[in-house]
């Protein structure tokens, strides 16, 4: 069985989702705006639909910098990237600002 769902419910409730997948054995399609974007599945089944999970499944250690965000930068071309609050690289002409 397919369950479909939109993206921002999705992200609410993530943790069912990969429960409705591991344990009722569904699939579930992630839609944005109506079509689907992405879809969960358990690694049997991508084992089955790609021939070796091994080639699509990675890991990355928790913590451990470069994870998949900055693959994902990497891979899809992602120009942006927040170095965080103590950067010192706010908006142009807010410094002193308060």
């Amino acid at each position: 069985m397919t369950y479909e769902i939109p993206v921002t419910q999705a992200r609410a409730e993530f943790a069912d989702l990969i429960n409705r997948v591991v344990y009722g054995g569904e699939r579930v399609v992630v839609t944005r705006h109506g079509k689907p974007i992405v879809a969960l599945v358990a690694p049997a089944e991508l084992e089955r639909l790609d021939g070796s999970a091994e080639s699509v499944v990675g890991t990355v250690p928790a913590g451990e910098p470069g994870g998949p965000a900055s693959g994902e930068r990497r891979r899809f071309g992602i120009a942006a990237h927040h170095d965080g609050p103590d950067a010192g690289g706010g908006r142009p002409g807010r410094q002193g600002a308060g």
